[in-house]
């Protein structure tokens, strides 16, 4: 099957420098390597011409973020399978051979993601997708591996191949096929969870979505976009609101979106309690651009192929914050 690694960038000609190198030596012989860049204004452009001359360029006529980002440049590339990698992503040497082995042995797979490791201590695993994503009841995103801020250590306690909900955006491999069937990434959403929107539709398409414990990558993290940055908590906030509204059946809708209101109200307060006021300014922010979404994210449910859920009926908030049960294995 031939392959592309696409790695969308903004101005990141630091990580570039830094993440690259591992890109190429491990996988140059096997793929074509593209840099889909969103219209930066730093030196990206010319550091890859000059130090990368194999890697192919190209130039989004706008920073769409991430959705419209890959979206625009994914048009431009033939390939079976698009590997979409952040800019801060260390790859391991073999890491793509297993990946590609489970495409080539299982038609009905969609979507897959390999170990993310923490770049910084690679011990442990990586906040943005650790051994793969779920969601609970109330649409909150989790992890094999990671609970909200609890991050568990590698003690290959994930290390079968496994059904996931959702793979994670900053190492994503997707049949390219499938991913122009159901018109790539929502572009409303910008960036953060339009991953799980897309792996909520490729279940809906009757694809499976995977992790695979033998491919690892180490994944730096916030590098583009810290948790300290309330436009992060902006995103985050009203994109899951998104993802309920788009995609719950319609059994669950409005309790579940009326119940995640009172959840996000409790998570501004917490905010200030813990004087990160600017924090709670963006959940106000994130639920008026709900509103104003509300309407047109409704048109969108009736696109769905199907009206299943895929999720789990165990709530998160509750297991965490009330039973202190931090690590998947405690989950119930």
């Amino acid at each position: 099957m031939k392959t592309a690694i696409i790695i969308l960038n903004w101005n990141g000609e630091k990580l570039l420098e830094q993440f690259l190198p591992s890109v190429v030596e491990f996988t140059a012989k096997q793929t074509e390597i593209y840099i889909a860049d969103n219209n930066s204004t730093d030196n990206s452009i010319d550091f890859i011409t000059e130090n990368f001359p194999s890697v192919k360029i190209i130039k989004n006529a706008i920073n769409g973020g991430y959705a419209k980002g890959y979206n625009d440049a994914l048009k431009h590339i033939d390939a079976d399978i698009f590997c979409l990698i952040n800019s801060d992503i260390e790859v391991t040497e073999n890491w793509l051979n297993p990946i590609l082995n489970e495409f080539k042995n299982d038609e009905n797979i969609g979507v897959l993601q390999p170990k993310i490791l923490d770049f910084k201590n690679k011990t442990k695993f990586e906040y943005a997708g650790a051994a793969g994503g779920f969601l609970d009841f109330f649409g909150y995103p989790y992890c094999r591996g990671r609970i909200f801020n609890d991050i568990e250590k590698d003690k290959n306690q994930f290390n079968k191949i496994s059904d996931i909900f959702w793979a994670s955006g900053a190492c994503f491999f997707i049949k390219s096929d499938l991913f122009r069937e159901l018109n790539g990434f929502d572009e409303d959403y910008f960036a953060h969870q339009e991953e799980i929107d897309l792996c909520w539709r490729v279940q809906n398409a009757g694809f499976k979505i995977q992790y695979i414990p033998n491919s690892i990558v180490y994944h730096v993290g916030g590098a583009t976009l810290s948790n300290l940055n309330p436009k992060k908590t902006f995103l985050n906030f009203r994109n899951s609101l998104l993802n309920i509204l788009k995609n719950v059946p319609n059994r669950y809708l409005f309790f579940l979106i009326l119940s995640r209101l009172i959840l996000d109200g409790f998570a501004g307060i917490k905010f200030l309690i813990e004087l990160k006021p600017k924090h709670t300014f963006a959940i106000l922010k994130a639920h008026l651009s709900f509103y104003s979404l509300f309407f047109k994210f409704l048109r969108k449910r009736k696109n769905r192929k199907k009206k299943t859920d895929y999720y789990n009926h165990k709530s998160i908030v509750w297991q965490y914050f009330v039973l202190g049960r931090k690590k998947y294995h405690q989950l119930k």
